[in-house]
């Protein structure tokens, strides 16, 4: 293949990315503008879903080849790219607003079924009985969901906001839809392509496959996710932007990793590195998501930049270790004692300071 043709496919990756964003987004806002329905539900659900595709895609394809091993990894460093990338990306676009919801109920749902797939996985193998329970679970959160987005439609008053909400009719539904599913479709082929190009051009310039499998194709399934997010960003859907990377990451594991485990005959095996480092890591920053989403229910630049320095001190982690290199004990000291620990205490500070502001605000409130 020429440079020439490999180069108009990423640009033309790039274009379909953007596009298919734009579309999913102005289709998911405007459903939820017509059947007054959150634009978080939306994005927890038909946005995330949506933007997950590639994932599932990757996954189930690996495990019916007799790779599902690949499914475990796809699903951890998709997740781990979702919160560091698209929300750090994202949130340094424009400040993030978290909606309570998730912080009392998608935010933990999202860490509990990370520790229990660790758990599943402590035998080094997630057997396919585990993968009917991760599906009931996600059966039951999407059904749970949808429950309480009609519950919101019906008691959507029209005369509250007649700005926001607008009567639905057949054929704009149908073109919502339409939308959605064109949306979905430019991003899944966008990423492909993107993926494949820079593939191309990266063994070109003679970069390893190393290298090329732990940065590219690492990522190459989340890129959807991050052109949704970042778009929705800008247009000023922080709920979607949100929604989009907390619902992507349950669905990941609660459907994609669960269909892997059920269509394997073997169950999906987890390797030492996996069980001991990757998911632990998977699960620290889910966690971490807790009090920077709690600091006044923003996620500001600054923190956005800090999500996105531990992506980077992670991949070159990943890198040091998979070449061997010589900096590696001196890298994973530097981070160990000296940027998680001034990491964590910052964020105790700033979650304790935020409570003292709450807890001010409701003893001003009660005097009043």
């Amino acid at each position: 293949m020429s440079f020439i043709l490999v180069f108009g496919l990423l640009v033309a990756g790039i274009v379909l990315l953007m596009v298919g964003a734009e579309v999913l987004v102005r289709g998911a806002a405007d459903i939820t503008s017509s059947l007054g329905i959150s634009p978080l539900v939306v994005g927890l659900t038909i946005v995330s879903y949506g933007t997950s595709s590639p994932e599932m895609a990757v996954a189930v394809q690996s495990s019916l080849a007799g790779q599902a091993d690949l499914a475990l990894g796809n699903v951890i460093g998709s997740n781990i790219f979702n919160i560091l990338v698209i929300l750090g990306i994202s949130s340094l676009a424009i400040p993030l607003i978290v909606a309570q919801q998730l912080i009392r109920l998608d935010v933990p749902i999202m860490i509990g079924v990370s520790i229990l797939t660790f758990f599943f996985g402590l035998d080094r193998t997630i057997h396919r009985s585990d993968g009917i329970i991760l599906l009931i679970g996600g059966v039951i959160y999407t059904t749970f969901l949808i429950y309480k987005g009609a519950k919101e439609s019906s008691n959507s008053n029209p005369n509250d906001d007649e700005s926001k909400i607008s009567p639905l009719s057949f054929s704009r539904f149908i073109k919502d839809i339409i939308f959605i599913l064109l949306g979905v479709g430019c991003l899944v082929l966008g990423s492909q392509w993107l993926v494949d190009s820079a593939t191309e051009i990266a063994r070109k310039i003679g970069v390893s496959d190393l290298i090329i499998g732990l940065t590219i194709v690492a990522t190459g399934t989340s890129l959807p996710e991050l052109a949704t997010s970042a778009v929705a960003a800008l247009k000023g859907e922080r709920d979607i932007a949100v929604g989009n990377v907390i619902g992507s990451n349950i669905f990941n594991i609660l459907t994609v990793l669960a269909i892997c485990a059920i269509a394997s005959p073997t169950g999906v095996p987890v390797s030492d590195a996996a069980l001991h480092f990757d998911l632990p890591v998977m699960i620290a920053i889910e966690v971490a998501c807790l009090p920077i989403f709690f600091t006044e229910n923003i996620i500001r630049r600054w923190e956005g930049f800090l999500f996105l320095s531990y992506y980077v001190a992670y991949t070159t982690y990943l890198v040091l270790y998979s070449t061997g290199h010589h900096g590696l004990p001196i890298f994973g000291s530097i981070m160990s004692f000296f940027v998680i620990p001034i990491t964590i205490l910052t964020l105790m500070i700033l979650m304790l300071n935020s409570y003292r502001k709450k807890q001010n605000k409701t003893l001003n409130k009660t005097e009043t």
